[in-house]
């Protein structure tokens, strides 16, 4: 692979310098002027104020974070379930702590006393959420994966270098130390060429059972809020909440959910700058029938050339009945780098008989306090997940979910001849017949698909030759709430 001396990996920690997106860009939504007008810069003493968006789920760590930090002041909280909203907002009842109150995106950024937005909404509002308030001149701290397709992702890096905002990526292993460590080491040729980033999301995920018809839309949420730029479908599951990462509309399975962690940790292993210029994926949802679209089995490879980041999705249990997960190399969710002469499990290194060769333990700043740092010094080179690095990796992910939704079912003699040519794929796959067997699942009745390989110019985040996978780069966005191709 191309080489990366430790100093360059411990200052910019695969910082990419390149790959500017050709993709088209937005509009924003209504704001007074011009967002460069209204930079306010606060001096080391004056607190940052904070608004939290979205906190049905991790949002509710957001609000802790922020709200314990020094020099920080939680200024502000919106959702569009009014339920959560209010629950939230009475912890801070009867204290000197004023906090106000929005369920509209829209309404919030109308506040020109607010610095920073921290959006914690389903994937189907991050990138549009990010870009509106990057308009409105706010910095912002971004959850995971960063959009809910490639297009928009590049949109937000577009707007956040326009309007010079501060915009981080809640991919929180970019702030562990001893990965930063363990990384750069390898790059010193300690264990020889890369040839596998791995990224694993072994992580049980139950049937989300079945409906016969649209389920009621609970009276506390604005469901034409919620949807936003998804489509207003009717609620097809029994519950609103979460089980939308399980649904494309608004989600992008556990690839997007937690795979998107070990997805950026693995891609950053490998020092890559760009999406894989080829990729492809079998998988499915086996082991029971429900209302879920997303696959819970999964496997994507990535080929860079020099080295491949293949990533693994499992949401069965180890085998039937069992409660815990299969392990790869002593992990189930996290990454496996392995190399000529050993593997690095998490932050330690192993030899190619998993004997302990070092052990990495350097502690980081938190991942919170790091983006406030960055708030501070205006440097986007101080974040240790700038906004870039969570568009390729969340890229990452959509493209290998492209693949296995243009797929096709096979047979288990198909599959195998089909990768016939691929070493790696075919031991991957090996292990995930053996997974689904141990859980009951006979692939000549319910079978896995596959997807094309497709081919995908870096440079311009376009696939070559292939109409049907690039129209999966963007969808169809539902006014007003639209990501459009200016920013």
């Amino acid at each position: 692979m191309n080489s990366i001396t430790r100093r360059d990996f411990l200052r910019v920690t695969a910082l990419a310098a390149g790959s500017a997106g050709l993709l088209p860009a937005l509009t924003g939504c209504r704001t007074a002027q011009p967002a460069s007008t209204r930079l306010r810069i606060r001096g080391a003493n004056e607190d940052i104020r904070v608004a939290v968006v979205g906190f049905g789920g991790r949002g509710k760590n957001h609000i802790e974070e922020f709200n314990n930090m020094p020099g920080v002041r939680l200024a502000a909280l919106c959702d569009v379930d009014q339920e959560i909203l209010e629950r939230e907002a009475k912890k801070f009842q009867g204290r000197s702590q004023p906090i106000q109150t929005y369920t509209d995106i829209r309404k919030l950024l109308e506040n020109p006393d607010l610095d920073v937005v921290s959006i914690a909404t389903p994937n189907h509002w991050h990138s549009l959420g990010a870009l509106w308030s990057i308009q409105a001149g706010k910095d912002v701290y971004l959850e995971k994966p960063v959009s809910h397709n490639v297009f928009e992702g590049r949109k937000v890096v577009e707007a956040a270098r326009k309007y010079g905002r501060i915009v981080q990526t809640g991919t929180q292993g970019r702030s562990n130390a001893a990965l930063r460590q363990a990384y750069a080491w390898i790059h010193e040729g300690h264990l020889g060429k890369i040839k596998i980033a791995r990224g694993l999301c072994y992580k049980r995920r139950a049937s989300i059972g079945k409906v016969d018809g649209p389920q009621p839309i609970p009276p506390n949420i604005d469901y034409d809020l919620w949807c936003g730029p998804a489509l207003k479908l009717p609620l097809m599951r029994k519950k609103l909440h979460y089980d939308w990462h399980w649904v494309w509309n608004t989600g992008n399975g556990d690839m997007g959910n937690q795979g998107i962690h070990e997805m950026d940790k693995s891609r950053w292993a490998l020092g890559k700058a760009a999406l894989s210029p080829r990729v492809f994926s079998i998988g499915g949802r086996l082991g029971y029938v429900d209302d879920g679209e997303t696959a819970n089995t999964q496997m994507v490879v990535h080929d860079y050339g020099d080295a491949l980041l293949i990533f693994e999705v499992r949401g069965l249990p180890a085998r039937t009945g069992a409660t815990g997960m299969d392990k790869y190399r002593g992990e189930d969710i996290g990454q496996v780098i392995e190399c000529e002469g050993g593997y690095v499990s998490a932050a330690t290194a192993f030899d190619n008989d998993g004997k302990e060769i070092k052990k990495f333990s350097e502690k980081g700043d938190n991942h919170f306090v790091n983006f406030i740092k960055a708030v501070r010094s205006r440097r986007k080179e101080d974040l240790n997940a700038d906004i870039l690095q969570g568009h390729l990796s969340s890229a990452l992910c959509h493209t290998g979910n492209i693949s296995y939704r243009l797929g096709r079912q096979m047979d288990p003699d198909e599959l195998h001849e089909a990768v016939k040519h691929d070493a790696a794929a075919q031991e991957t796959l090996a292990r995930m017949e053996e997974h689904l067997a141990a859980n009951g699942v006979d692939l000549k009745a319910t079978k896995l698909s596959i997807g094309p390989t497709l081919r995908m110019d870096p440079k311009t985040e376009r696939f070559i030759g292939n109409a049907k996978a690039n129209a999966l780069l963007t969808r169809n966005y539902r006014k007003p709430f639209v990501v459009s191709e200016k920013v």
